[in-house]
């Protein structure tokens, strides 16, 4: 696999240099995985971002080395990008629970 450049945007010919994946594939997979949906540039070219390209090479390694069906690399990457909402959450979440227990304490101290 070749270092992905550090760019925006890719065109669907570069994007399919550097994941070695032919670009009626790319297509494709486009209509299967709901999280794949590159823009489309004034001239309706397809535009990937760095992380399109990443989540083409997850795809890749998913369905070629591991030998997942599209159904199951679809729930894979629907389950791994739900965990990755929540762990991103999670900071948030304690600072909240801090604030409450705060708050109780106070409500304590004024009953107690």
């Amino acid at each position: 696999m070749q270092k992905i450049p550090n760019k925006f945007f890719f065109r669907i010919g570069e994007v399919s240099k550097l994941t070695s994946v032919e670009p009626h594939v790319l297509r494709y997979w486009e209509t299967e995985f709901k999280s794949l949906r590159p823009k489309k540039n004034k001239a309706g070219q397809r535009v990937y971002k760095k992380k399109d390209v990443l989540l083409i090479l997850k795809i890749k390694e998913l369905l070629y080395k591991q030998k997942y069906t599209i159904a199951g690399a679809k729930k894979r990457i629907e389950s791994e990008q739900s965990l990755s909402e929540i762990v991103s959450a999670t900071p948030h979440l304690r600072e909240t629970l801090s604030e409450v227990k705060t708050e109780l304490k106070e409500v304590l101290e004024i009953l107690g």
